[in-house]
């Protein structure tokens, strides 16, 4: 193996870079010091879960993640690194409104919800391969995702904008007005369940093209229910933080959060009425195409 890379196989094993001074491998956590790992050694997280070899490697270097199950070829798949992430990030053509707005909502409380660059320039053309003309975004927060997808759409379409929170949609608003997308944009203050049974009631059922989901994780089943009778036959519905942190592959973490998404991805799975990619993207998101 390269002294510059590090070869895992594992099919249960969380791990990320927190900084440029630690790495966490599922419940281990290694320093790093100028000259690589200052300790590394094999471990076993639960029976038949995960081993690993390790070469002392920078943490800005590469990193590969190999099925455990040898049937799959031994297909070497990229893991993110801070460098390469960075470099990703540099390759993202985020609007300049965006930006601004990406950069106040850091300083706010819960900054972490909002959705990364990468993520939205992907809803945003999915929007655009759709043609889609109707959208619900569940989960506004400060408004990244919808003004991403607002700005794509067609100034004759309509996005309706889901918030339970007034002081974030405050800021989202703000941004709708100064991106000039404000008359595209159905801004709904409330309880999003509460909200896609209104538009049930209202008639709405099979009109929209497309929808984002990023609100309450435990609710998700209930959304996607009530989305599938919105969502018009070949329209697409994205999940937001499926991957949770990988929390959902440690069968060591059980809190109802992680053990409501983490039965909401088994019964998508298994689930006829849609086609799905779970894509490792951001913290996850899975594309649903309504069939």
């Amino acid at each position: 193996m390269a002294s510059n890379s590090v070869l895992y196989r594992c099919s249960l094993v969380s791990y990320q870079y927190t900084s440029a001074a630690t790495i966490i491998v599922g419940r281990r956590t290694v320093a790093i010091s100028g000259n690589g790992f200052r300790a590394c050694k094999p471990i076993r997280l639960a029976r038949n879960c995960c081993s690993y070899s390790c070469s002392y490697p920078n943490p800005n270097d590469s990193a590969f993640v190999v099925a455990n199950d040898e049937k799959y070829g031994n297909k070497q798949n990229i893991s993110l690194t801070p460098r390469l992430y960075d470099y990703i990030l540099s390759n993202v053509r985020e609007p300049e409104i965006l930006r601004q707005l990406r950069e106040e909502t850091a300083s706010m409380r819960g900054s972490q919800m909002q959705v990364s660059p990468d993520q939205a320039q992907l809803l945003a053309m999915l929007v655009q391969i759709l043609g889609a003309k109707r959208c619900i975004e569940l989960g506004v927060y400060t408004g990244y995702s919808s003004l991403a997808v607002a700005l794509v759409l067609p100034d004759s379409a309509c996005l309706v904008a889901c918030e339970r929170d007034a002081k974030s949609l405050e800021v989202a608003k703000k941004y709708y007005e100064l991106a000039g997308v404000s008359h595209k944009v159905d801004v709904k203050h409330g309880m999003a369940a509460d909200i896609l049974k209104s538009l049930i009631l209202n008639g709405e059922s099979c009109s929209y093209d497309f929808a984002f989901v990023d609100a309450e994780k435990r609710m998700n089943q209930e959304y996607f229910e009530l989305l599938l009778q919105l969502v018009r036959v070949d329209g697409v519905i994205v999940i937001d933080n499926v991957l949770w942190h990988g929390k959902v592959a440690d069968p060591l973490v059980n809190d109802a959060k992680t053990v409501s998404i983490r039965s909401f991805n088994k019964n998508i799975m298994e689930d006829p009425r849609v086609s799905i990619s779970m894509v490792p993207i951001g913290d996850g998101m899975t594309i649903c195409r309504k069939r």
